[in-house]
């Protein structure tokens, strides 16, 4: 039970918060923080202090307005202190991690009478890595030499007029103290391609050997991070720590306190994580370059002992791996029957699924073989990496002086990385999927790879649930999972299906202060066209359009297919369309910025786009007082991880329409209708042209889960 002294605390702290701002109690704020605290307050720990009960796992929807950070943070921080635990908050976008590091946790600092600190999680690649730094400035000299030859790898040298002036800025401002080496920090945008010239990842990173460890960005920042309270990040920096083992990178699962804000992002992030391709061509080009790389560096650096003979065997491993890697582009070009030349420009690139995830035996044969093949490849290079750091150390007897083991590391850490990466895909395309659990989603796409074409092998799994629950869940000291969007249909069902939360996890829905049914305005004509009719449907649409937004300043439309969006736009007459801003022609945040400048001179603007726009995107105000939507949001059939997915729960006697395609669609229209209200103080309309909401019987629970608007139904 949550203790009188932690109770009073949080309360205190929630009191002294409001009346520093002059603000009022919000009864969904007052709930949030009811909720965590009862849950996370009370979690029963062993004499090592850790968790010895069930998994600590609570999940709130609150609404837009309910102001989540603040209850989040109010809540869990003080508990993670009283406890010795960490908090680390997980955001799903940058926006928001930069607002709660920014914004929100110094505004609670100053106001509430709590007392912590905390930094801001960036993964490596965000830092510049100052060894990089130096081998670009010491260009052309002998020891670029080796680099050169792995030129494939990244390790480009040549370095231009415009990169020397900018390297030399960036060391300057190091040594005078007016850089940190964060990418983000640096006044001016910086360049993908100048960027990945400049970092490095934990492949590649020579750690404490490096001669620039004590004064590196990354170890830097990451020491800070052991001596602080809170600590904000993203969810794929949390996913890939637990890919790790935990606590690789963070603090350890089980003295960490989790927050997942933009939570429903979460299943999906997960599967990314633990999905595996690699490209057939493309890896058996990367084999013949390597080969030819590694026979020119021992002829350069003739060395005696183990490190000579395992170099020496790469290139017969290489050899057989690629007529391997040539059988296998022959099976899988005449299982898919893809043919050169076929329409790469399309939308969709060529693809072929293989049903229930099952690889025939052929190709399953092949796939083990270039398993064998990439694991003795691996074994190899983790060897070689062995031996580099113990020349490093300066271990004699090596026949490497601790200089050149020291330049050779990077590139032998990359050739690893990319060797264990095909190894996990091989894996994962040959393992037998373990009976009564979702199999694996198992595919080739045909892709483009310069002037020939290439085939990609995919193996992905199709629920993150096992893999969420096995290093995550059960082993954090506490989590919560908090966002706008938790629920589908109004139940936690399909969250819990897709993220795997424990059986014993609380479930909560706090209510928005927004009051819809004052607000706004909920309507649903009759365009007398069916949506599934799509030269129809988007007739009416070009026909009603213009009047039906007539009199609001900004209005977003949301178009579920590109097609239809593009064949809507060119419909409409020449002078409508010169107040419209279609998503694709600018980036997001120009089309935004445009839509909102010529709102702010008192023109009207139209604002067309497609799912990114249906969620996170921020207009309040006049900037949006109408949205149309022109249907219900199914998700496109295509998608070779939902289609596995549906095909696994219809085998097992369920509904994938009933039980995946329309609570997707009923969370993916809340989120469209959530871009009205962002304010207390909006007002506006939503427009629904889709009469399938009110004549099918999906239709009807769709409709009755959106927010509680007053209703205009035809």
């Amino acid at each position: 039970m949550l203790s009188t002294e932690l109770k009073s605390q949080i309360q205190g702290a929630y009191s002294r918060f409001l009346e520093a701002k002059g603000l009022k109690p919000r009864y969904g704020q007052r709930l949030m923080i009811a909720e965590v605290a009862k849950v996370l307050g009370a979690i029963s720990t062993d004499d090592e202090n850790r968790r010895d009960s069930d998994p600590a796992v609570v999940a709130v929807e609150a609404g837009t307005g309910t102001g989540k950070t603040v209850a989040y943070a109010l809540a869990t921080i003080p508990i993670a202190k009283a406890a010795g635990k960490r908090l680390v908050i997980a955001t799903a976008t940058v926006a928001l991690q930069e607002q709660i590091v920014h914004k929100d946790l110094p505004d609670l600092m100053r106001n509430s009478g709590l007392n912590f600190s905390f930094a801001l999680a960036k993964g490596r690649g965000r830092y510049l890595c100052l060894s990089k730094l130096d081998m670009l400035l010491q260009e052309g000299q002998a020891q670029s030499a080796t680099a050169q030859l792995f030129e494939e790898e990244g390790f480009k040298i040549d370095v231009d007029e415009n990169s020397q002036k900018l390297f030399n800025q960036m060391i300057e401002k190091l040594a005078g103290n007016r850089w940190d080496g964060d990418r983000d920090s640096w006044p001016e945008a910086l360049e993908d391609q100048h960027w990945a010239r400049l970092t490095t990842d934990h492949s590649q990173c020579t750690n404490r050997h490096c001669p620039n460890f004590q004064q590196c960005a990354f170890y830097k920042a990451r020491e800070g991070m052991t001596k602080v309270d809170v600590i904000v990040t993203n969810h794929d920096m949390v996913l890939a720590d637990l890919a790790l083992g935990g606590g690789a990178v963070l603090p350890d699962p089980r003295d960490t306190l989790y927050v997942f804000d933009e939570g429903h992002h979460l299943p999906d992030k997960a599967i990314g994580h633990f999905a595996h391709f690699t490209r057939l061509r493309s890896t058996a080009d990367w084999l013949a370059q390597m080969e030819k790389n590694l026979i020119k560096l021992l002829a350069q650096h003739p060395l005696p002992g183990e490190l000579g003979r395992l170099i020496e065997k790469v290139p017969e491993l290489t050899r057989e791996l690629r007529s391997q890697q040539q059988f296998m582009f022959a099976a899988c070009e005449q299982l898919a029957d893809f043919k050169a030349g076929e329409d790469m420009e399309g939308r969709e690139r060529p693809r072929h699924r293989f049903v229930g995830g099952l690889v025939p035996e052929h190709l399953r044969e092949l796939g083990i073989e270039l398993k064998k093949g990439f694991s003795q490849l691996t074994d190899v290079f983790t060897r070689l990496a062995e031996l580099l750091k113990q020349a490093m150390d300066g271990e004699p007897g090596l026949g490497i002086a601790s200089h050149q083991a020291e330049e050779w590391y990077p590139l032998f850490g990359s050739l690893l990385a990319r060797a264990q990466g095909n190894w996990e895909l091989w894996t994962a395309f040959t393992v037998e999927d373990p009976e009564n659990s979702p199999p694996m989603a198992r595919w080739l796409t045909l892709a483009d790879s310069g002037a020939l074409y290439d085939i990609e092998v995919n193996a992905s799994p199709i629920l993150a649930a096992e893999t969420l629950r096995r290093n995550l869940w059960n082993v954090a000291y506490g989590a919560l999972v908090t966002s706008a969007t938790l629920t589908a249909l109004s139940t936690f069902d399909r969250f819990r299906m897709r993220a795997g939360l424990p059986k014993a996890a609380v479930t909560a829905i706090v209510p928005s202060p927004f009051h819809h049914a004052d607000a706004g305005v909920l309507r649903v004509p009759d365009l007398k066209a069916d949506p599934r009719d799509a030269a129809a449907h988007t007739a009416a649409i070009i026909r009603e359009l213009p009047q039906m937004v007539e009199g609001a300043r900004g209005t977003l439309v949301l178009f579920s297919s590109r097609k239809q969006m593009q064949d809507v736009f060119d419909g409409l007459e020449r002078d409508w369309r010169k107040r419209v801003f279609i998503q694709g022609n600018l980036s997001k945040q120009e089309t935004l910025n445009k839509h909102k400048a010529r709102v702010d001179d008192g023109e009207s603007s139209v604002l067309f786009g497609l799912a990114s726009f249906a969620e996170g995107v921020d207009l309040p105000g006049a900037y949006c007082e109408h949205v149309v939507i022109a249907k219900i949001p199914f998700a496109v059939p295509d998608d070779p991880v939902e289609a596995a997915l549906s095909e696994w729960i219809e085998a097992r006697g369920g509904n994938p329409f009933m039980e995946i395609a329309v609570p997707d669609a009923s969370l993916r229209l809340i989120q469209a209708c959530g871009r009205l209200l962002r304010t207390e103080a909006d007002r506006g309309t939503i427009t629904l042209l889709d009469r399938r909401l009110v004549t099918q019987r999906y239709g009807k629970a769709i409709l009755n889960a959106l927010p509680p608007f007053r209703r205009e139904i035809a």
